[in-house]
């Protein structure tokens, strides 16, 4: 049994004791004297009890008390300062995560740069090439196209050297009777002769 318990009854064991008899009225309800206190034999005892009470609930049960409030205004502190801690790093992340955003623009920036000097470096060499290679065949068809000439115009000069020695041997066999023929060989031959011996 607790101290706490033992008073009240033993508080409660005095005042029965001191008066073993109640005042009733006419109808034999208990009354007392001043409808708003007790009487003075009941108050003095009750309010001894009261602070005897109260003195040991402020001694055996304040220090528990205020341990609980310490304890929770310290529970409380520290979760706001967790709160507050996580806040701040929920604030640096933020931060890191704008800071890395806005690399990562520049990063793409650079490489959309890269890319079009790439795209730009390709289309110059793919110029270039392409036009060496259409000079080249532009030289090559020229010169094809030279050599066909040239080799047409020889075909040609000598298809018509063909027909004109068929012409001409044509006329001069329709022209030329035996015994003139017959001259024409024989002063050839006497030219050839004398051009030899001149030579000689």
């Amino acid at each position: 049994m607790s101290l706490l318990t033992t008073t009240t009854l033993l508080a409660g064991r005095i005042i029965t004791a001191e008066d073993g008899h109640l005042p009733v009225d006419d109808n034999g309800q208990i009354t007392t004297e001043n409808p708003i206190l007790p009487p003075m034999k009941e108050l003095i005892p009750g309010s001894l009890a009261s602070i005897i009470v109260f003195a040991l609930l402020w001694k055996f049960a304040g220090p528990t008390i205020k341990k609980s409030f310490t304890d929770r205004t310290a529970r409380i502190q520290k979760e706001l300062d967790d709160s507050a801690a996580a806040k701040a790093a929920a604030e640096a992340e933020a931060e890191r995560i704008r800071a890395a955003k806005g690399d990562i623009d520049s990063e793409r920036s650079r490489l959309y740069a890269e890319a079009d000097a790439q795209a730009e470096a390709l289309l110059a060499d793919g110029r270039v090439r392409i036009d060496n290679e259409v000079a080249a065949l532009e030289a090559r068809a020229d010169a094809e196209i030279a050599s066909a000439a040239g080799r047409s115009s020889d075909e040609l000069r000598a298809e018509i050297a063909r027909y004109a020695s068929d012409a001409i041997d044509r006329v001069v066999d329709g022209t030329l009777d035996s015994s003139v023929h017959q001259d024409l060989i024989e002063n050839y031959i006497s030219n050839v002769g004398a051009g030899r011996g001149v030579s000689a």
